[in-house]
Parts: structure tokens; C-alpha cells; sequence
């Protein structure tokens, strides 16, 4: 199978950049994969970029040259914020190739993609039909005017039924699914195939567990580092703390002479997953609606447990008693409750639920399961595009 896997590079590398390295790596052992690439720039070269966000000429033409070149089955577009810009979608089906499109964040609905804004979940983009609140609120870092630049985009491509010539949207979760499907986006539910996201088998034998749990991921508000902090200083319960991120010198503070809980900063991932093995569990204190964090499977590849928040999909990806525990991330006494019933709990069923975790890995988030998920998906549109 030909494959053109297209995709735009934020400025700072994210998670969004190990997905689609991961696939493309993957699918060129049994593929021919062509990949294309767009670079958010910064100065007068990203405004430019910005500006173009609705209809990028030169992103198309790029395209279609790729395309006459690859001569593709299928393509697959991940991100398309900003550099490239929903135009391209148009360019691809102009040359009547199937499309398969990721998506894995929420910016086809709402300019802040993540439908979070200080603080809190926000979700009233999802019944407008221009999302007019988000865009007088700024939540595109706080600024109305880039909030309304990126929602006129989308909502011209809307207008256009540009989204409607996607075949497939490949979403993350079920959870994801009924969040699109909720919106005003008004895509039909045949348009939508859940395929998560999958890591190596890091093939490391399980071992007894420390009694230090771990916090691994970005330091930002809408991931409660800060509030996990606050409700962990000064009790019997032991953190690691792992990552980088805008609150880092805030998390820096917080921690300075706390003996029962220490930041480690950004390190290499052989170095976490030697702490992450040995883990009581990983916390994932979450408030806002993930995608699908790695670093839960991650840890469930290496049988670490998880206790993390009820919110969107990790009530579901977390399993109270089978594999973690919940706590509601706003409430301090949540937080210390939970972590006191998992001390609680006898030894044995914390192996238990340890093997359930690995066995979530390998029914679930292994590579071989979800490049066949993938191919199959190809699959799918390519034959339905032949016999339309």
C-alpha cells in the first residue's frame, strides 16, 4: 500500500510529533510511506503563516505536487494548525484520493483545542455554531484576536463542507467520538473510528513496587500538577515529580525543602521508565479532557497502577479496584483520600491489579494491535472510495 502521511509541526515539539512518528516509522515496515511536512514559524514568516490559516495556496500546491509524485492510496493528515490549514483537505480530495484524518486534539470545534480554559473544562463551543464565547474570552493564549482567526478557518471550511470530504476521522477514544458528535460540527457517526494510542513493550519484568508514587508529563495548569502539590505537602505520602513546562519555576518552589516530595526536572525516558517501574503508582491529576495520556500506558506496560482523576476519558482508561483508583483533582481531601485507601490495600491486591494493568497493555495499546487497526481503516476507505 502507498501511503502520504501529512502533518504540521508546532513550534515546540509535543505529543501530537511522537504519534506521528511512531506511525510513520511503523507503517514503513510493511509499506511504501511518503511523509510531508509543514513547520510553524515564528516573526514575520508565522504571521504570514497565520494569515493564510483559511486558504494556504502554497500548502495546497505543495500537496498535490506530493501527490502527483507518491501517487498514494490514501493519505492521512494529522495536524493542519497553522502552516498547512484546512485548504489542503480540498486539495487532496480534488485529486479524488480517500482521506484519513486524526484528530487529536478538539480545535475542529473550538479554538482552544483542548475545550479547557483557566481552570476548567470548557465546553460551550460545543452547542454554538460559531463558537463566539471562546473567542471573546481569548483562549487561544489569550487572545480574541487569534481565538477568532483560528474559528473564521474553521468555520468558512465548515460553511464549505470542506470536513465533509474526509472520509474517516480517526479519534482516540469513544469518549472523544461522543464529544464531536455532540458539537455543531454536524458530522455523521459513520465519519468517526476510535484508535488510541499505543508504546513499545519496553519488555522489562515486573518488580516489587517503592512506596514513592510519580507524577510524569507537563507542567501546566489543565494538568493539576499544582493542586496535586498542595494536597500532598506535608502528609506520608511520597511524590516524584518528572517534566517541564510553564509552571515549572511555581512547582520548583513548592517543592523547595518539602522531604516528602521531589522534582526531578525534565529527563531522558530510560531514566523515567526505571522510576516509573518502581513506582506505588503513577498520578495523573488531570483537569482537563486528555487525549490519550502515554504516560498511562506506559505504566500500564510496566504493571504500574494509576490513580488519577475522573475526568473524560481517564474514567475510563482508569478502572477503580482493576487497575487504580479516581479522585476528583478540585478537592484536596479526594486526592489524600484515595492515595490513603491505595496505601491501604493489602499487598496482594496490588499485584493483582498491577497484572491487570499490563494486561489493559496487551489487549489494548500494543503496536501490532493498532497498526492493524490502522491498516484496516485504510483499508475501509479505499474500498469504499472504489465502489462510489
Amino acid at each position: 500500500m502507498r501511503i502520504l502521511v501529512v502533518h504540521n509541526y508546532y513550534q515546540h515539539q509535543g505529543g501530537e510529533d511522537m504519534v506521528f512518528h511512531q506511525e510513520i516509522n511503523a507503517l514503513r515496515q510493511d509499506h511504501e510511506v511518503t511523509e510531508l511536512t509543514f513547520q510553524n514559524k515564528t516573526g514575520f514568516s508565522g504571521l504570514l503563516q497565520f494569515l493564510s490559516y483559511p486558504f494556504n495556496l502554497i500548502a495546497s500546491n505543495r500537496i498535490k505536487r506530493a501527490i502527483k509524485d507518491s501517487r498514494p492510496d490514501v493519505v492521512h493528515i494529522h495536524n493542519i494548525h497553522y502552516a498547512s490549514g484546512p485548504m489542503i483537505i480540498s486539495a487532496v480530495n480534488s485529486s479524488r484520493i480517500p482521506i484519513v484524518m486524526t484528530l487529536h486534539n478538539y480545535r475542529l470545534i473550538c479554538p482552544s483545542a483542548t475545550l479547557f480554559y483557566k481552570n476548567s473544562i470548557f465546553t460551550n463551543s460545543l452547542t454554538e455554531n460559531f463558537p463566539w464565547t471562546a473567542v471573546k474570552l481569548g483562549v487561544l493564549d489569550n487572545s480574541v484576536l487569534k481565538s477568532f482567526w483560528v474559528a473564521c478557518s474553521y468555520w468558512i471550511h465548515k460553511k464549505l463542507g470542506t470536513f465533509h470530504k474526509i472520509n474517516t476521522f480517526i479519534v482516540l477514544s469513544d469518549f472523544a467520538k461522543s464529544v464531536f458528535l455532540k458539537s455543531k460540527i454536524n458530522l455523521p457517526s459513520d465519519n468517526f473510528a476510535v484508535k488510541g494510542n499505543y508504546v513499545a513493550d519496553p519488555q522489562m519484568s515486573p518488580q516489587a513496587k517503592g512506596e514513592s508514587f510519580i507524577f510524569i508529563g507537563r507542567l501546566a495548569e489543565e494538568k493539576g500538577i499544582l493542586p496535586l502539590i498542595e494536597a500532598l505537602k506535608g502528609t506520608s505520602h511520597f511524590l516524584k515529580i518528572f517534566g517541564a513546562g510553564p509552571q515549572q519555576h511555581e512547582v520548583e518552589r513548592l517543592t523547595a525543602d518539602v522531604p516528602n516530595i521531589t522534582y526531578f526536572g525534565f529527563q531522558e525516558n530510560d531514566v523515567i521508565q526505571q522510576h516509573l517501574i518502581d513506582a506505588n503508582a503513577l498520578l495523573v491529576p488531570s483537569i482537563c479532557y486528555e487525549g490519550m495520556p502515554m504516560t498511562i500506558l506506559e505504566s500500564f506496560a510496566l504493571s504500574t497502577p494509576v490513580i488519577s482523576s475522573n475526568i473524560g476519558i481517564l474514567a475510563k482508561m482508569v478502572i477503580p479496584l482493576y487497575t487504580g483508583l479516581h479522585f476528583d483533582p478540585f478537592e484536596k481531601r479526594s486526592i489524600i483520600a484515595s492515595l490513603d485507601q491505595w496505601q491501604s490495600l493489602d499487598s496482594s491486591v496490588k499485584s493483582s491489579i498491577g497484572a491487570n494493568c499490563r494486561k489493559e497493555y496487551i489487549d489494548k495499546y500494543t503496536p501490532t494491535r493498532n497498526m492493524s487497526t490502522l491498516i484496516a481503516i485504510y483499508k475501509n476507505v479505499i474500498l469504499n472510495t472504489k465502489q462510489s
